[in-house]
C-alpha cells in the first residue's frame, strides 16, 4: 500500500499557514477545524510543519500565553515529508523514528495533502482485514475431495 492510497480516500481539503501569522491565530484555526496540524508554506514553497506539539511546547514556555510568538519561531523548519509513491512500511518507520505524528506528501516542490499516524494505522488495519476476510472465505471455500481433507478442513477452522 502507498501514500496515494491514503490520499485518495482522504480527500484534497489541505490547512495551511504562513510564518509570520501570530501563533494564536494558528492554535484558533486548528481549533476551528478540529486538526492537529498546520502545513506552513511560504511564497508556495513548503517552510514547515506546525502541529499542537509545538504549539503546546510554545505556550508553556512563554507562561501560558501566545503573547507575540509568530509561528515561524515555534514550527518544525525541516519537517519529514514522503511522496505519494511511498510506501506505507516506509512511512511508519520514518514516523516512529523521528516521533512525527504528521507528515507533508510533496510531489517535487508541490504539496498534494498531509497524512496522520492514526491515517496510516488506519489505512494498515483496514488493509490486514480486508486481507484476513479473503483468507477466512479461501478457507470456507476449500475444495474436498477426501474424508481426510474434510478433516483437515474442520481443524483449520
Amino acid at each position: 500500500m502507498k501514500v496515494s492510497d491514503i490520499l485518495r480516500v482522504k480527500g484534497s481539503t489541505l490547512f495551511t499557514v504562513q510564518p509570520e501569522q501570530p501563533l494564536a491565530e494558528a492554535a484558533a484555526s486548528m481549533a476551528d477545524h478540529d486538526i492537529g496540524s498546520l502545513v506552513v508554506m511560504d511564497h508556495g514553497d513548503l517552510v514547515g510543519m506546525l502541529t499542537f506539539r509545538e504549539v503546546i511546547k510554545a505556550t508553556v514556555r512563554n507562561s501560558g500565553v501566545f503573547g507575540s510568538l509568530t509561528v515561524r519561531t515555534v514550527m518544525d523548519d525541516h519537517p519529514l515529508t514522503c511522496t505519494p509513491e511511498t510506501e506505507l512500511d516506509e512511512v511508519r518507520r520514518m514516523m516512529l523514528s523521528r516521533h512525527a505524528r504528521y507528515m507533508p506528501v510533496m510531489t517535487n516542490r508541490t504539496l498534494m495533502g498531509v497524512i496522520s499516524f492514526y491515517d496510516v494505522a488506519k489505512a494498515v488495519v483496514d488493509g490486514q482485514d480486508f486481507e484476513n476476510r479473503m483468507l477466512k472465505a479461501y478457507i470456507r471455500d476449500w475444495p474436498v475431495n477426501e474424508e481426510e481433507t474434510g478433516k483437515e478442513r474442520q481443524a483449520l477452522l
